[in-house]
């Protein structure tokens, strides 16, 4: 679009099914760089990636051409095709329905890649639900628990 001009910075975080620990430090690289790819094919610039074998974060420079629910869709469905149509798992790979989506101001950027970056080390102190609780409280956002990412079967 012509003479438009953004700034938008966001933080999604979204779980795998279940809360399942799927995602395997083999292959969780290569999963990472498809992301980058459909981030980067709907014309967005993905800033950060990283998670846990359960769940993911991504930080997005998004420009203003789709929604973050339509951005979110395409992440999820297609890196779930991708991952079933690799093989890289003998079960169904499915992201949990839902994730949360949390705007940052341009003086909060490092500091957001850096703890994207250190999500290992972070999740030694602390699990991912406290976590996700964390950052819905600190945004300050309504939410219902019994739709907080489903229990690990």
């Amino acid at each position: 679009m012509a003479n438009t001009f953004t700034q938008i910075f966001i933080h999604a975080v979204f779980a795998v099914q279940s809360r399942k620990m799927l995602i395997n430090p083999v292959w969780e690289t290569y999963l990472h760089q498809y992301i980058s790819g459909i981030v980067r094919k709907n014309g967005h610039k993905l800033i950060a990636i990283n998670g846990m074998p359960d769940h993911l974060h991504v930080f997005i420079g998004m420009k203003p051409n789709q929604s973050l629910s339509d951005l979110m869709q395409d992440i999820k469905g297609d890196s779930s095709k991708w991952i079933n149509q690799k093989k890289l798992l003998s079960v169904r790979f499915i992201w949990q329905k839902g994730f949360g989506g949390f705007s940052y101001a341009t003086s909060q950027v490092d500091t957001l890649v850096k703890y994207i970056n250190n999500q290992k080390q972070h999740h030694q102190k602390v699990d991912f639900i406290n976590e996700y609780l964390d950052i819905l409280n600190k945004f300050n956002v309504d939410f219902d628990p019994k739709y907080i990412f489903s229990p690990v079967e």
